[in-house]
C-alpha cells in the first residue's frame, strides 16, 4: 500500500539526518540510505512481515516444488526482499514526481503494508495531484509486466519461473489495491484530483475521498472474509476453511483498520489546513522592548511591563537587535537575584534563520520555523524594524488549538 503523508506537524528535520545505517530515529526505522537525497527507511515491523512471506510462500513452494526441501525458505526469504524492493520502486516513482513538482519529500519508508512516500506540502493543482498519486501504480503494472515477459524466457516449474510468477502477481495487486478509489491510497487521491477539478475546491475532494476510504474499509472488513470463506466451500476444502477464514478475517480487520484511519488522518490534516492561515507571525508575537546586553534583569522587566511588552530584545550601541531574551532563563532566575543579573546572560544570539518576518503566516511560517529550530524568534517588519518576538510554545499552542478543532 502506498500512502503520502503531507501533516504540516511533521518534524522539523528529515529524521537520521547524519545517522549511520544502523540508527533508528523515533518512528522511522532503520535507515538504508538515500536515494535521490531522499532517505529510506525500513521500519522493524517489516521483519515481520517478511518473516510471515518467507513462511507462506515457502509452504507454496513446498507444493510447487517439493524437491527444495528447506532450501524453499532461502528461496522464499529472497521472494519477500524482492517484493519490497518492488514496492520502494513504487514509492520512487512518488518520490521521483514530488521532487520534479518542487514538493519536498521527508522520508520514505518500508512498513508492515508496503510503503509510505512522505510527502511535505500539497499539490498546487488537481493535475499534478492526479499523476503524483497515479505515478506509483503504474510503475506497480510496468513492473508485473517485466515479469510476465521474464516468465516467457523461463521454464514455470523452476525456482526463477516461480519467482518471476510470485512477482508479477504481487505487483498487479498492489497495482489494483492502490487504484481503490478510497483514501489513504493512491486511488483516493486520484478521485480527490478529481473531485478537486470538478468542484474546484481541494477540500471537497478530500471529504470525497476520504469517506469513499471508510467506505472501502467497512467493504474489505466485510467482503474479504465472505469470499474466502464462499471460496474454501465451493473447493470442498473444509477441513482448512475455518483456520482461513479466520486468518482472512484477521487480515481484512487490519487492513480495514489502516485504511479507516488513514482516511480520517487525511480529512483532519485537510481540514487542519483550512485553518493554517490563522497562524500568523503578527498575531502570535509578543512585543517587545530593546534593552542593552548590561542592564540588569529587574531593570528590563520594569521596562517591558511599562511598554505592555512580553519580550526583551538585546540591542548594541547602534540599536541593532544581537540576541533574544529566553523567556525560560527568566522564570529559571528568582526574583530577589534579577537586579543583579544582566540580561546578557540569559539571551539567545541571533542566528541566520531566526530572524522572521511579521508577514509570514501558515505552512510558510511553520517552513520557516523548522528550518532554524529555536525557542524564541526575533520577528521584524518589512522595513526591519523590530516588531517583537515569536516564542515557539505560543506557535505550538495556536497549532494543537487548529488541531482540537477539527472533527474526526
Amino acid at each position: 500500500m502506498s500512502e503520502n503523508g503531507q501533516s504540516p506537524s511533521d518534524g522539523a528535520q528529515h529524521p537520521g539526518s547524519g545517522d549511520g545505517p544502523a540508527k533508528r530515529p523515533p518512528g522511522g526505522g532503520f535507515l538504508m540510505g538515500r536515494i535521490f537525497g531522499v532517505p529510506v527507511y525500513v521500519a522493524p515491523s517489516w521483519f515481520l512481515v517478511a518473516a510471515l512471506i518467507t513462511w507462506v510462500f515457502g509452504g507454496q513452494l513446498d507444493r510447487v516444488l517439493p524437491e527444495l526441501g528447506n532450501l524453499r525458505y532461502l528461496v522464499s526469504l529472497f521472494f519477500a526482499v524482492a517484493f519490497y524492493a518492488s514496492v520502494l520502486v513504487h514509492e520512487l516513482a512518488h518520490t521521483v514526481a514530488a521532487l520534479r513538482f518542487d514538493l519536498p519529500v521527508r522520508r520514505i519508508q518500508l512498513q508492515f503494508f508496503g510503503g509510505v512516500s512522505e510527502i511535505e506540502k500539497e499539490s498546487e493543482t488537481p493535475g499534478r495531484e492526479f499523476v503524483l498519486a497515479f505515478v506509483g501504480p503504474l510503475l506497480s503494472l510496468v513492473l508485473s509486466g517485466v515479469f510476465w515477459l521474464g516468465m516467457q524466457a523461463v521454464d514455470p516449474g523452476t525456482v526463477p519461473g516461480v519467482l518471476l510468477a510470485g512477482l508479477m502477481i504481487s505487483n498487479l495487486i498492489v497495482a489494483a489495491f492502490n487504484l481503490l478509489p478510497g483514501l489513504p491510497l493512491d486511488g483516493g487521491r486520484m478521485l480527490r484530483a478529481v473531485v478537486w477539478k470538478i468542484t474546484g475546491k481541494p477540500m471537497t475532494g478530500t471529504v470525497a475521498a476520504a469517506w469513499t476510504g471508510r467506505a472501502l474499509a467497512i467493504a474489505v472488513l466485510i467482503g474479504l472474509p465472505l469470499l474466502s470463506y464462499a471460496g474454501g466451500v465451493s473447493d470442498g476444502s473444509e477441513g482448512s476453511t475455518g483456520f482461513d477464514s479466520l486468518t482472512d478475517a484477521l487480515l481484512a480487520a487490519i487492513l480495514a483498520a489502516i485504511i479507516w484511519t488513514g482516511a480520517g488522518n487525511s480529512l483532519r490534516m485537510a481540514r487542519l489546513r483550512e485553518h493554517l492561515p490563522e497562524l500568523q507571525a503578527r498575531t502570535l508575537t509578543r512585543r517587545a522592548v530593546p534593552v542593552a546586553s548590561d542592564t540588569p534583569l529587574s531593570e528590563a522587566l520594569r521596562r517591558a511591563n511599562e511598554a505592555g511588552a512580553r519580550a526583551l530584545v538585546v540591542v548594541d550601541g547602534a540599536g541593532d537587535p544581537t540576541a533574544v531574551v529566553r523567556e525560560a532563563a527568566i522564570v529559571g532566575v528568582p526574583e530577589h537575584r534579577r537586579p543583579w543579573v544582566a540580561v546578557s546572560g540569559l539571551a539567545q544570539d541571533i542566528k541566520p534563520g531566526m530572524k522572521v518576518s511579521a508577514e509570514l503566516a501558515g505552512e510558510d511560517l511553520l517552513d520557516t520555523l523548522r528550518a532554524t529550530p529555536a525557542t524564541e524568534y526575533l520577528v521584524v517588519e518589512p522595513t526591519g524594524e523590530i516588531y517583537g518576538v515569536l516564542s515557539t510554545a505560543d506557535v505550538e499552542r495556536a497549532f494543537l488549538a487548529a488541531m482540537a478543532r477539527q472533527p474526526s
